[in-house]
C-alpha cells in the first residue's frame, strides 16, 4: 500500500498508508531496529550498576534501588516519544518527501497521526526488550508500578508527541538549520523533571515551572507508588490533563507552521 493507493480511501487507510512507509523503513535495516533498544539499554546498564553500588552503601539508597532504574526507563519513554515522532518526520525531510505526500489526499492532521502512530511503535519496540533486560540483569520489573504504569507511559508519549510535533513544524517552516532542536529539546526539561529527585528539592521559585509540566506528576507519582505503595489519584489526572493539553497544544504549533510554510511554497523544496 502505498499513499498514492490509499487516494480514493477513507483517512484512517492514509495514516495506515503512512505507517506502512514507516515500517517498511524501520523493518528494513537491522541497524535502525538495533538502534531502538540499544540507547535504552546502555542507560539501563550504566543506571543499573551504579544503583546496585549505591544500594549497598545505606539502606535508604537500598530502597531508591528500583525509584532510580524505573525514572530511568520512564524518562526513556518520554525521549523515545519525542524523538520517534521527529525521525520519522525528518526521514521526509531528507528523502525530500513531503511534496510528494501533500500533493496526494494526506491530510496534515492524518500525517500527524502517522508519525505519531510510528513514534509509538518505535517506543515500544526500543523499550520492551529493555525492560526485559532490567529483570534478567537486577530482579527488578518496572511492570511491578501495576496499572499506574499505563497512565505514566501515555502521559509521557502525548507529552512527547506535543514537543515533537511543533519542534516538526519549527524544522518544517524554518528548514534543517533547526534540526539541531529535534535531538535537544526534551533535554531541557531534565532538571525540573523530577527524574531522579522529588520536585521540592528544587528552588522554590522553580517548583511552579516543574508543576506546569506533566513528567513531574509522572515521577512523583511513580515514587508515590514504589516507595510508598500508594497511588496518587491526582497525580495521575494532572499528567493526563497536562499531557493532552500539551499535544493539542504541540499539533496547534504544528498547523501554523505548516500553513506558513505551505503559503511560502516551502513543502517542496525542504530536505537534504
Amino acid at each position: 500500500m502505498t499513499i498514492a493507493a490509499a487516494a480514493s480511501g477513507s483517512p484512517l487507510t492514509r495514516v495506515a498508508a503512512l505507517v506502512l512507509r514507516h515500517w517498511y523503513i524501520l523493518r528494513g535495516s537491522w541497524l535502525r531496529i538495533l538502534e531502538l533498544a540499544y540507547w535504552p539499554a546502555v542507560q539501563m546498564v550504566m543506571w543499573g550498576f551504579l544503583s546496585e553500588f549505591l544500594a549497598r552503601q545505606t539502606s535508604y539508597v537500598a530502597q531508591a534501588f528500583g525509584v532510580l532504574l524505573s525514572g530511568m526507563l520512564l524518562w526513556d519513554v518520554l525521549v523515545r516519544g519525542q524523538l520517534g515522532l521527529s525521525i520519522s518526520f525528518l526521514e521526509e525531510m531528507w528523502s525530500r518527501n513531503l511534496g510528494h505526500l501533500f500533493a496526494s489526499p494526506l491530510r496534515p492532521i492524518e500525517f500527524a497521526a502517522g508519525i505519531v502512530t510510528m513514534s509509538l511503535i518505535r517506543t515500544v519496540v526500543g523499550m520492551v526488550p529493555v525492560t526485559i533486560l532490567t529483570i534478567a540483569f537486577f530482579g527488578f520489573s518496572i511492570y511491578s508500578l501495576g496499572w499506574p504504569l499505563l497512565v505514566f507511559f501515555f502521559a509521557l508519549q502525548m507529552f512527547g508527541w506535543g514537543v515533537g510535533l511543533a519542534i516538526s513544524g519549527m524544522v518544517l517552516r524554518k528548514g534543517l538549520g533547526a534540526e539541531t532542536f529535534a535531538w535537544a529539546a526534551v533535554f531541557i526539561l531534565l532538571p525540573v523533571s523530577g527524574v531522579y529527585y522529588p520536585i521540592d528539592v528544587l528552588p522554590a521559585w522553580l517548583q511552579p515551572v516543574a508543576w506546569a509540566l506533566p513528567p513531574a506528576y509522572v515521577f512523583e507519582g511513580m515514587r508515590a507508588v514504589l516507595a510508598n505503595h500508594a497511588v496518587r489519584p491526582e497525580l495521575l489526572a494532572g499528567a493526563l490533563a497536562l499531557s493532552v493539553a500539551y499535544l493539542v497544544l504541540g499539533f496547534g504549533c504544528f498547523m501554523w507552521l505548516f500553513n506558513g510554510a505551505r503559503r511560502k511554497g516551502l513543502l517542496s523544496t525542504q530536505g537534504e
